[in-house]
């Protein structure tokens, strides 16, 4: 067994924008920096053995700070790349309507049926993504690994582990800077916490104090 933290980078300027970001790449904001200093003092404690990260900056650098307390290298792994989304990066959801209204009709409807113009569908974004996971468990098993990754990624990912059809993957969630636990065996997986941001809470009352 290796037991998984995933990680949501902190928030871009895109983010903030309610813009699609996929492979497009775009650095923390001065938001998502704290937030990554927040995510590190939360994870400080546990016992990596090592830290992989898409190579976004996004993500990168909320890994380069998580890993600033366990004297470990970030390793890079481009399979932990988000959503390509091909011609909608960069575009707001309100564009999106604009410019696609019957696709995104369908993607409300019908996700995991269809491949993004010029991107990627989110199968074939889960068959990479696992690829990753594969690797990483049979470099590092029994230990505990953080995986820094994207919104995207990270739901297609846990859809994988609990058997849940990539249609239904609204049903989880997945917020900025948060953290969920999995461990993933030989006999399955199981999901142990999931979409945890009380490091953010527990920051704000401290800034709100000091």
């Amino acid at each position: 067994m290796v037991r998984l933290i995933l990680i949501r980078h902190g928030e871009t300027l895109w983010n903030e924008e309610d813009r699609c970001q996929g492979f497009s790449d775009i650095e923390l904001n001065s938001k998502g920096r704290e937030q990554a200093q927040l995510l590190a003092l939360a994870l400080k404690e546990e016992p990596f053995k090592a830290i992989y990260s898409s190579p976004l900056k996004r993500a990168y650098e909320t890994a380069r700070v998580i890993s600033q307390f366990h004297n470990l290298n970030v390793e890079v792994d481009v399979d932990l790349k988000e959503l390509n989304m091909g011609r909608m990066e960069g575009l707001t959801v309100k564009e999106l309507l604009a410019r696609y209204p019957d696709f995104m009709r369908e993607w409300a409807h019908r996700p995991a049926a269809l491949v993004l113009p010029e991107g990627e569908s989110l199968a074939q974004l889960q068959e990479r993504a696992w690829q990753a996971i594969e690797r990483i468990y049979k470099a590092h098993p029994g230990e505990t690994v953080g995986v820094v990754a994207h919104h995207f990624t990270i739901l297609t990912l846990i859809c994988k582990a609990i058997h849940l059809e990539l249609s239904h993957f609204r049903r989880l969630r997945q917020d900025i800077a948060s953290k969920t636990l999995l461990e993933v065996g030989e006999r399955g997986s199981v999901l142990t916490c999931l979409n945890d941001t009380h490091h953010l809470r527990e920051g704000e009352g401290v800034k709100a104090k000091g």
